[in-house]
């Protein structure tokens, strides 16, 4: 398929760029889209329980964000240091994004946050990217903020507003947003209706920040994820897979790993994972497990719109942007959201 980056590209009016959450979470406007027939519906996001059936399985994410923006300095000079961290490699070893990169380079020792963690850059990557090992891991929780998206300029007043209600395990660098949606009592009220709700982990990494540069989409190399699957949630999976009963992810991160998931293994079975998932789903893409998603509306020449185009067709794609943006729905990590049949 012969896809250039730029046909991913859309104007997007900037009052429509959500910078603070909607209250409560499941107020949000939702927009249904139908694959098959292409009828879309405005909703909102409580309506959401109205469009699954007993017997359908649902696949959050249940990655927790890090407080993933760290300030130091250099000792002796006082030369200022910012990181992003990106992703573990191993105990006290992460790769993470620098600032003023030129002036880091392997071997440059430096302190982070009031309690003057010591950190050392043992490799350098490409686009600022190194990798550092730091003295304390743990003390990294207690002097980390939370990274918000480039694009939001409000402060967030509680932290707790950029997890979702079901976070568990820490290693995000930004929230799988399609789940800043669920509620408590939504999620009650889902498996009252005999809908199975399962937790995958799949850590949002670098791809989330960055739009694709190359004119290609296909020379675009995707940064890899930690993921894991457990092997009761493969047990569902399996048998929803046998029974064709509907697997519904909430956000691309579901999306990715179950896919990636899904080519490891010989359907209808699948195995326990964990492990790094690099898959980069483009159009043409044929989507072995996944049967319904639940996702925020993204950013232009992104990975994850490229994905939603994947999975619905991009003049269909085209067509829910348009409308979404006709219609005035909010954009982005604390907008709106689209449920694709």
């Amino acid at each position: 398929m012969n896809l250039k980056t730029n046909d991913f590209d859309y104007n997007l009016p900037q009052e429509l760029i959500a910078q603070t959450p909607i209250e409560p979470r499941d107020a949000a406007r939702l927009l249904v889209v139908d694959r098959i027939t292409g009828q879309i519906s405005h909703r909102h996001f409580y309506d959401l329980v109205d469009y699954l059936n007993p017997g359908d399985i649902m696949v959050f994410n249940d990655s927790r964000v890090l407080p993933a923006r760290i300030f130091g300095e250099k000792p002796g000079t006082g030369g200022k240091v910012e990181l992003l961290l990106l992703r573990r490699i191993s105990e006290g070893t992460w790769e993470a994004l620098v600032k003023p990169a030129r002036r880091i380079k392997s071997g440059t020792h430096f302190e982070v946050g009031d309690e003057k963690i010591g950190a050392e850059v043992i490799e350098e990557g490409d686009a600022g990217i190194r990798t550092i090992k730091f003295q304390d891991e743990l003390a990294l929780t207690r002097v980390g903020e939370l990274a918000l998206p480039p694009y939001i300029h409000e402060p967030l007043a509680n932290r707790e507003r950029y997890q979702t209600v079901y976070s568990q395990e820490n290693g995000s660098v930004a929230a799988p947003t399609a789940g800043l949606h669920f509620t408590p009592e939504l999620l009650a009220k889902i498996q009252s209706k005999g809908v199975k709700c399962v937790f995958v982990t799949l850590h949002v990494g670098l791809d989330t920040f960055r739009p694709v540069q190359e004119d290609d989409p296909h020379h675009h190399q995707i940064h890899k994820e930690y993921g894991f699957v457990s092997a009761g949630v493969a047990a569902e999976l399996s048998r929803a897979k046998r029974e064709q009963k509907r697997i519904i992810c909430v956000g691309t991160t579901s999306v990715r790993l179950l896919e990636y998931v899904a080519n490891r293994n010989r359907l209808p079975q699948i195995e326990a994972f964990s492990g790094w998932v690099d898959l980069f789903i483009l159009p043409g893409y044929k989507f072995k497990l996944v049967d319904a998603m639940v996702t925020n509306f993204h950013l232009p020449k992104s990975t994850l719109l490229m994905l939603v185009s994947a999975f619905a067709g991009k003049q269909l794609i085209d067509k829910v942007y348009a409308t979404a943006i006709k219609e005035r729905y909010r954009f982005y990590s604390f907008g709106d959201a689209t449920l694709i049949l």
